[in-house]
């Protein structure tokens, strides 16, 4: 390996390491060699998501606005062009793909445990090849419109995604990450081929591999396969979100056996833009498993009142500019729910979080994140979201083992404030 081309990065508790560079082309490139493995693991990501809909190209002193889902609109297009798709290719050399689009980026993978070199030369070309008609975009609106209504009958993402419009006046977190039928039918091979040489650009994506694998032979397909690219700068247009939520209830009825609920508390970030750091990350889930996780007073309550059952779940959910607590499940009452989780939060400021309720927690957070460490697709896919978001390879597992005390009693103050609530339920027809 040769040491003025990667840069070694390592987490001192584990030890674990990743090599990274910066190819000429623009693109940055970790590498995270694992021996003894049979697979490897290559995701190919872009900072580009659901969620910019507006952004600044260089020098623009305006937004550019496009239609809402293009970014979802743009990952289908892709694995096609002139010839044929990219899962045909991937049939020969055995690779089981994939690809998804999030709210802020968009990635596109590959496992295989053999013919990795020609599997990732598959990934890099079709991802750097663009082809867009008029007739195959118009066959696509009809493909994902249909998957737009089947989203629209899905009680699951209705409730979320009522939560967040009865949170979010402004970001466009708010909005299907598919988008609307309206907003799909707006979308041209000229705007395609707009965001994609925008977002598309190898200054403004990242590639991780993973597993089996040995820094020389990626290097040796980006060299003859990466194309060269003007380092052409794109920024996120900030929203002026305010703190409080769009309102408190939002209720739909639907055909489903027992409600559904979402129960929500918006995370205000002042500038529309920035995320989360590892550490207030690391407290964040450490506050949630000693309030709400199953061995909490709270889950042991709830459940001996028989208003959850095991769907019942919490979570930070976080990207640019937006960040929300998150608490939801099934249950006969969802109010009662919310009004019990509420009277935990206040019981917790009062009394304070026991140090053995801290320890606990903070040891199987660590637990749990030394143990994806020995996954490869966990491993990609955590250094891609790590590296969009700013943040360091390995610097959950860092933040985790040294978390105080003080960090999440931070947290516990200063959010799950009555104005930043909302409550979303799915009740049966």
């Amino acid at each position: 390996m040769d040491n003025r081309i990667w840069a070694e990065i390592s987490e001192k508790q584990t030890g674990e390491r990743c090599l990274k560079t910066v190819h000429p082309t623009g693109l940055t490139i970790f590498v995270c060699p694992k021996k003894g493995y049979r697979s490897t693991y290559a995701i190919f990501g872009t900072r580009y998501g659901s969620i910019d809909t507006q952004f600044y190209e260089d020098g623009d002193n305006q937004p550019t606005e496009v239609p809402a889902g293009i970014a979802h609109y743009l990952e289908h297009k892709l694995f096609e062009n002139e010839d044929n798709d990219a899962f045909e290719r991937y049939a020969k050399t055995g690779a089981s793909a994939n690809a998804y689009t999030s709210f802020d980026r968009t990635a596109y993978l590959f496992t295989c445990t053999d013919k990795f070199e020609e599997s990732l030369e598959i990934l890099l070309d079709f991802v750097q090849s663009p082809y867009f008609t008029q007739e195959t975009v118009q066959k696509e609106q009809g493909i994902i419109g249909q998957e737009i209504r089947m989203g629209e009958d899905s009680p699951y993402r209705q409730v979320f995604f009522n939560l967040f419009r009865s949170m979010y006046h402004k970001h466009p977190v708010r909005i299907e990450i598919a988008g609307t039928v309206e907003s799909i039918a707006k979308i041209t091979p000229e705007l395609l081929y707009g965001c994609y040489n925008t977002f598309y650009n190898l200054h403004n994506m990242v590639l991780v591999v993973a597993g089996n694998v040995t820094p020389e032979q990626v290097l040796s397909v980006a060299n003859r396969t990466l194309k060269q690219a003007a380092d052409k700068q794109v920024r996120r247009a900030g929203t002026d979100e305010p703190s409080e939520v769009v309102k408190p209830r939002v209720e739909k009825k639907m055909p489903v056996s027992k409600p559904l609920f979402y129960l929500g508390f918006k995370d205000y970030i002042p500038d529309g833009v920035s995320t989360r750091t590892p550490e207030e990350l690391a407290a964040a889930s450490v506050l949630l498993e000693v309030l709400a996780g199953q061995s909490s007073p709270l889950y042991n309550s709830l459940m001996e009142k028989g208003l959850i059952n095991a769907t019942f779940d919490s979570d930070y959910f976080d990207g640019p500019g937006y960040g929300a607590w998150l608490f939801a499940g099934e249950s006969s009452d969802p109010d009662t729910v919310a009004k019990e989780i509420c009277s935990e939060i206040h019981r917790l400021r009062r009394e304070g979080i026991a140090s053995a309720d801290f320890e606990a927690a903070k040891n199987a957070l660590y637990g749990r994140q030394v143990a994806a460490l020995n996954d490869v697709g966990n491993i990609g896919d955590n250094l891609v979201v790590d590296f969009f978001a700013g943040r360091d390879p390995f610097s959950a597992v860092t933040a985790s083992a040294s978390l105080t005390p003080l960090a999440v009693k931070h947290l516990l103050d200063a959010c799950f404030g009555e104005k930043q609530m909302s409550l979303s339920v799915i009740l049966p027809e």
